[in-house]
């Protein structure tokens, strides 16, 4: 970003105008007037307004700079699901050189509020630190963070390293740069560890640790648009019996014929209800197993079923409707992953809208599904990158973030 002050006087008023160029919003132009004091021995006032919002300008440039070099520290430590040590240990030394005492969970790091008042709401500020494996397509090193005309590459820049930095500088912002302003909440920030895997050594292994926690701001990518519902997911496993036999013969009972029945329902049944923001429920058969060679009548049908719920069913009520409809055996893998809604009345939601963004439901799951309280999945890069070769982000993305982000919680 590059800062042009200047002044000038008209009918009374002593004007002074900063422009600054951030190339995600183009110029934006500041004026901040100030009248004379008296008539005589003009006083030319306290610029005072103006310079707090150079300063405060400075300090975005600086958050941008610090975010922007720990993103890279972080693509350049290799962290997918369940090996994320020297990442953490990287947020333990950053967050520390920050001032504020750290708190770690296996590969899970998080800090509080030192002015933390169990009589205010608290924030959580959450994103993850572990990435998936790269794929075999990537054009350049996943984890040599490059920067090209403006774009940062490398594995988890976009998932969802661009959340995991700017955070930080909103949580470093609000509880030392600003701590001495009045704030109706609390701040609380976690990394956490194996949300690619939904791992038992993630999130959930933190949040019984954690403060009281009303709301929380997950960074994954979203555009800074928020997503105020998110699908959850549940894995069934199904299993049609039969008899085994010689093909050749009339004998046996073929369990793969036994399965299709199944098959079909899980092609064609429709849930009742609708989500208005996620759409329906989304069953999805995906994989078949059954028979060991061509000459004996398979005994045994395995199906894998991927389940996407709406915020409008638990699993458990799925689960239920799918054991009443089927005559395979069925069996959960899990029940903990749920989808998640927040309120549109509540007040992080209006503080979107007021500053005109617009809430979509998520089709991709989070550590939103382990949350036990209200959040909302708000964070730079897009989604579509996730998971893809030659992944970045933006710095504009990350400037924006910061910009937004500051706005959201400073208008609470």
């Amino acid at each position: 970003m590059v800062f042009f002050p200047f002044t000038f006087r008209v009918n009374g008023f002593t004007a002074k105008i900063g422009v600054s160029r951030q190339t995600c919003k183009g110029w934006r132009i500041f004026l901040c007037p100030f009248r004379i004091r008296g008539t005589k021995g003009a006083d030319m006032g306290e610029f005072a307004y103006f310079c707090n919002m150079e300063q405060h300008i400075e300090l975005q440039e600086q958050y941008l700079r610090d975010a922007t070099d720990l993103l890279r520290r972080l693509i350049a430590t290799p962290s997918v699901s369940r090996s994320e040590s020297q990442a953490a240990t990287i947020m333990e030394a950053t967050i520390r050189s920050y001032g504020f005492e750290t708190h770690r969970e296996a590969n899970n790091v998080w800090a509080v509020d030192p002015l933390y008042d169990p009589a205010r709401p608290t924030f959580l500020l959450n994103a993850h630190l572990d990435t998936v494996k790269p794929v075999a397509t990537w054009t350049r090193d996943p984890y040599a963070p490059t920067l090209e005309d403006g774009t940062l590459y490398g594995l988890g820049s976009n998932d969802c390293g661009g959340g995991l930095v700017t955070l930080l500088q909103v949580f470093r912002h609000f509880c030392r740069e600003r701590a001495e302003r009045p704030r109706g909440f609390n701040l609380v920030y976690l990394a956490s560890a194996e949300e690619e895997v939904s791992g038992r050594d993630g999130i959930c292994r933190a949040l019984p640790l954690l403060p009281h926690v009303d709301t929380a701001i997950v960074g994954e990518p979203t555009g800074m648009q928020p997503a105020i519902a998110e699908k959850g997911l549940m894995v069934l496993d199904l299993v049609a019996h039969g008899k085994s036999g010689h093909a050749a013969r009339d004998e046996g009972q073929n369990a793969i014929y036994e399965a299709l029945d199944d098959m079909q329902w899980i092609r064609d049944y429709r849930f009742d209800r609708v989500s208005p923001l996620l759409g329906p429920v989304k069953m999805t058969l995906t994989v078949v197993n059954a028979g060991t060679q061509h000459n004996v009548v398979p005994d045994r049908c395995t199906m894998l079923v991927d389940v996407r719920p709406n915020e409008l069913y638990t699993n458990e009520e799925i689960y239920d409707i799918v054991c009443r409809n089927v005559r395979s055996e069925v069996r959960a893998h899990s029940f903990r992953l749920h989808a998640s809604h927040i309120d549109e009345g509540h007040p992080l939601v209006q503080r979107c809208l007021q500053l005109g963004l617009k809430p979509f439901g998520s089709p991709t799951l989070s550590d939103q599904a382990l949350m036990p309280f209200p959040s909302l999945k708000l964070g730079p890069g897009e989604s579509a990158r996730s998971h893809s070769a030659d992944e970045f982000i933006r710095i504009d993305e990350l400037a924006h973030a910061l910009d937004l982000y500051l706005s959201l919680l400073g208008g609470l």
